[in-house]
């Protein structure tokens, strides 16, 4: 069984976002990038199904700028066979972003589709359900538990009410939540390593595909700052606040 995985390059997640200056997005000189932790967390479990048989290759894929290369060797270090970068200086949007997977699924003919369910910088939570309607495979999201038998795989979701498990017939989508698994720590040697394993590097527009954005974004604002809090004297005076201003019965 071959698994793809897909993965983004966003800004690190321990690092404090700046807006520019004219209010058109998100200041990215100079700051700290690294692979999308669902992403990271989608590789690390497609590395533990071909570790315990299940699979054969794990191909991590990217889109985006040459820069992107450096998150696939990250997934590369994790356990990712080989790498391959959808190349491109254009705005990615959901919908582009699964019009290149879903050419690139039709080329390399996976069993398994692997993929955060959302990523940090857009919180779009689209790609992977756009995929699914692309290639009109079977799908399941927020996934906390993967398991692949003879021709499908069985995954427990998250749902308001609990969990649920659902089968689905190979090949299929599978969008990962976090409490699937713990990464790995990417040592310096596993880095080494993926330095040497196969990244391809292929022209967006080598694919034919219209990555026009459907959306544009008119400003970008940081959020409104909360009030300071108030002290009060004593519980009683909480639950008279509680009661009087905040309106709790």
């Amino acid at each position: 069984m071959k698994i793809m995985v897909p993965v983004k390059r966003v800004i690190d997640s321990n690092v404090k976002i700046r807006i520019k200056s004219d209010g058109s997005g998100i200041d990215t000189s100079n700051v700290k990038m690294s692979i999308n932790p669902f992403d990271e967390i989608a590789v690390e479990e497609a590395v533990r199904l071909r570790e315990s048989g299940k699979a054969i290759e794990v191909v991590a894929i990217s889109c985006g700028l040459n820069t992107c290369q450096e998150t696939l060797r990250t997934a590369m270090g994790i356990g990712a066979d080989r790498g391959l970068l959808i190349e491109t200086d254009l705005e990615l949007q959901p919908l582009a972003v699964a019009k290149l997977l879903a050419a690139i699924a039709i080329k390399e003919n996976p069993d398994l589709i692997i993929l955060g369910k959302q990523a940090i910088d857009d919180d779009c939570n689209q790609t992977g359900q756009m995929l699914a309607a692309l290639l009109d495979w079977p799908q399941a999201t927020y996934a906390s538990k993967i398991s692949v038998e003879d021709g499908s795989v069985v995954v427990q979701r998250e749902i308001d009410g609990g969990t649920e498990s659902v089968r689905l017939t190979l090949p299929a989508i599978v969008t990962v939540d976090l409490r699937l698994n713990e990464p790995r720590f990417v040592s310096l040697p596993n880095l080494m390593k993926a330095k040497k394993k196969t990244l391809e590097v292929t022209p967006a527009s080598a694919l034919g595909i219209d990555l026009t954005p459907r959306w544009l974004t008119l400003k970008v604002n940081e959020p409104a700052r909360r009030a300071p809090g108030i002290l009060l004297d004593s519980a009683a005076a909480l639950v008279d606040k509680l009661k009087n201003d905040a309106r709790v019965i």
